[in-house]
């Protein structure tokens, strides 16, 4: 016999976002009382919601809200969801489309639909969204327009290196100069905002202590300290090292059946790309130069026989790890650390080989 749920909603609003439009779907329990279809800026928005209280006695702490991740298109209903004190659950789009099955067609209503359906189904696991100070939103916004400087420049100056091995030497030479403007002020533009980005998490006491400790970590610099802190909400939304490693695509998955199906275990495609990317360049400058990070690769990959890509994810987790103990003892990394060294209380030592 199986046990129902609880109810601790009354209403599932589902609302699929894009950049002009809100797509609402309130569900009331299992029963679908009516879609909606409202403007995505926050009058039209707060006038929606006063509509919605008097025509079906909805109550702000009685209903909860679920809506995908869609960037700054969010940005709007979140501000006046967040003044609400509203439940609101902000999920992956991957997350939510793999939970609901197989589905044909797709319409922005069917979508809100299926959100609202999610929320209902769901309804015990949920967790509501922890809206972050609004210095780490400037922060990955500004980290963000890094990104795609960065990436402009990779794209113009790749081909223009690479073609030197190709074409005679005074075309290569033209080219260059023809784009060393670009490139000059290119480079210019990404120093002044790394600049800035600095001075933003300087003047804030939290973040400048944060980075101070994950910093601490050999191998680990600012970008990457940065999207740590941004992706864990201050450590407040993912406080476990393993569930960061997991996010970050670097715990690995069994993957075996029966007696017959036995695979390689193998992390999952489905991560935080951006970040496991960073944490391998962290894994591969910890390989270089920390001395004992150095011996531990050559001691699994040569003296064990391990593949190299495992053993890269072992120095990957090590560096996740020391950052996560740096954080929760609330102290630097310590290289090498001798008990009671800090202090005499009994507290333990930070991860080590």
């Amino acid at each position: 016999m199986t046990t129902s749920k609880t109810w601790r909603y009354k209403f599932f609003i589902g609302i699929d976002v894009s950049k002009l439009d809100l797509d609402i779907a309130i569900m009331n329990r299992n029963k679908l009382l009516q879609h909606y279809k409202v403007g995505n800026n926050p009058m039209e928005i707060n006038a929606f919601i006063k509509e919605i209280k008097i025509t079906h006695s909805l109550t702000i702490p009685n209903s909860i809200f679920g809506m995908e991740q869609t960037g700054i298109y969010c940005n709007h209903l979140l501000y006046c969801l967040e003044k609400l004190r509203a439940n609101v659950v902000l999920d992956d789009a991957n997350h939510i489309k793999s939970s609901l099955g197989m589905v044909r067609g797709k319409t922005d209503k069917a979508d809100a639909i299926r959100i609202a359906g999610y929320l209902v189904k769901g309804r015990d696991t949920l967790k509501l969204w922890n809206a972050k100070r609004p210095i780490l939103n400037d922060l990955s916004r500004l980290s963000s327009l890094r990104d795609r400087l960065v990436s402009v420049q990779k794209v113009l100056a790749t081909p223009l290196k690479e073609e030197r091995s190709f074409i005679n030497k005074a075309s290569s030479d033209t080219s260059i100069q023809l784009c060393s403007s670009t490139l000059n002020s290119l480079k210019g533009d990404i120093g002044e905002l790394e600049k800035h980005i600095e001075a933003v998490w300087k003047n804030d006491e939290r973040l400048d202590h944060l980075m101070e400790l994950i910093t601490s970590v050999s191998g680990v610099g600012p970008i990457t300290a940065l999207q740590i802190i941004i992706a864990t909400n201050e450590f407040k939304t993912i406080a476990d090292p393993r569930k960061f490693a997991c996010y970050c695509g670097v715990a690995p998955f069994e993957h075996t059946s029966g007696t017959s199906v036995r695979k390689l275990t193998r992390v999952s495609s489905m991560s935080n790309r951006k970040l496991k990317s960073l944490l391998h360049s962290c894994a591969l400058s910890a390989r270089r130069h920390v001395p004992e990070i150095k011996a531990y690769y050559e001691r699994k990959k040569d003296g064990e026989g391990k593949h190299k890509m495992s053993v890269m994810n072992a120095i990957r987790f090590k560096i996740i790890g020391r950052v996560f103990a740096c954080v929760n003892n609330d102290r630097p990394y310590i290289k090498e650390y001798q008990y009671g060294q800090e202090n005499k209380s009994k507290e333990k030592p930070l991860l080590q080989e």
